[in-house]
């Protein structure tokens, strides 16, 4: 006696979706970004039992309710631009620095360095130049070394870079110490404050506006570099096949060190602006886990850095609002996390859908 057994087939199954023109893309990330806000607003308005578009007016009050928090804010996305635009060769080439956090670090730590024990000694002129190479160097030293171990021997650069970033946390944290003023206050505090030797200089009034134009040129810089140039042609073959690299008469060792090597200086050019432009002084919490999110604002950019000024204002945006509700409504830290947290979790839910598609299947039919 034979039995047949039929096959029951699925409900939906989940398949790679053709290229989206760009338009239908971003307008997926849209709805996404305000699907989250409406679910966003829902939350606080249970919590504080304020209307939804009183939160939304404070979200932009705390990012544009002033003139100094509007620069602010582009200061903001300006140093979260430079490291994301430092992590992105590395990215599109296949590389994963998640060491960004540490390469800023010692690039301000080589800065701070520089401020502290030539500061009065040389030309301000003089001292300046010197920071800008000691601040570039030393970035681009602290990520050669994981990529000349990737490159010899083969070692895992995501655990490499990762436990770099330690390091440099203790380094600074050694440095930090040893420099301290007053002596037990465990901080530098603010480095030649009567002199401002090494500080660099302001345009005009606006405190920021260099950092902005600094930025705004690494970032066209970034887009011909890897978009025109040979060297950005070579980080796309080796990102799609190292095979294929090889095969065509590359040298993938090479690329990975160089494309390391520009990681890091740029890493370094953003903690020389945080310490000897921004903060004037140095600490373990300076990079402010920067190098973390801009890993999130490069990939949600595709490696294009023009996009990620978009991503840059977004996330800055996002993460002070959610700060400036918190602080309005008289809730903790912890709520502005977990506003911050639903939003991005949209944003990069809202990826899957770009780059997939679910087809249902109905009475033998595929619905897509």
């Amino acid at each position: 006696m034979s039995v047949n057994h039929k096959k029951k087939e699925p409900l939906f199954h989940i398949a790679k979706r053709d290229a989206l023109p760009w338009q239908k893309a971003w307008l997926i990330r849209i709805a996404a970004l305000a699907a989250a806000l409406v679910l966003c607003g829902m939350i606080t308005m249970l919590v504080t039992h304020e209307n939804p578009f009183s939160v939304y007016a404070t979200m932009i009050k705390g990012n544009f309710g002033t003139q100094r928090r509007i620069w602010n804010l582009l200061q903001n996305i300006a140093m979260l631009l430079c490291v994301s635009l430092a992590v992105t060769p590395a990215f599109k080439m296949r590389f994963w620095n998640i060491g960004a956090e540490g390469q800023v670090l010692i690039g301000g730590l080589a800065t701070a360095a520089c401020m502290y024990l030539l500061g009065g000694k040389v030309p301000n002129a003089l001292l300046i130049l010197i920071m800008i190479i000691a601040s570039i160097a030393a970035g681009a030293l602290w990520a050669v070394i994981p990529a000349f171990f990737k490159a010899k021997f083969y070692t895992n650069e995501t655990l490499f870079t990762l436990m770099m970033n330690y390091v440099a946390i203790q380094l600074v944290s050694y440095f930090v110490m040893l420099w301290e003023n007053p002596k037990g206050s465990g901080k530098i505090g603010i480095i030649n404050q009567a002199t401002h030797a090494g500080w660099i200089p302001t345009i005009g009034k606006y405190d920021y506006l260099l950092n902005i134009l600094v930025v705004l040129l690494l970032t066209v810089l970034m887009y011909v570099y890897l978009k025109y140039s040979k060297h950005g042609y070579e980080i796309s073959v080796v990102g799609e096949s190292e095979n294929t690299a090889r095969y065509i008469g590359l040298n993938v060792k090479t690329v990975i060190i160089r494309t390391m090597l520009l990681s890091g200086a740029v890493c370094g050019i953003a903690g020389l602006l945080l310490v000897g432009s921004t903060n004037h002084t140095i600490s373990t919490t300076i990079a402010d886990n920067r190098g973390f999110t801009a890993i999130m604002v490069s990939w949600l950019a595709k490696f294009n850095p023009i996009h990620m000024i978009l991503t840059s204002f977004i996330l800055v945006f996002l993460d002070r609002g959610a700060g400036e509700i918190s602080t309005v409504f008289g809730l903790n830290q912890s709520f502005s996390d977990i506003i911050t947290g639903i939003i991005l979790f949209f944003i990069i839910g809202s990826e899957f859908f770009i780059n997939y598609q679910i087809k249902f299947h109905r009475s033998g039919k595929e619905v897509k």
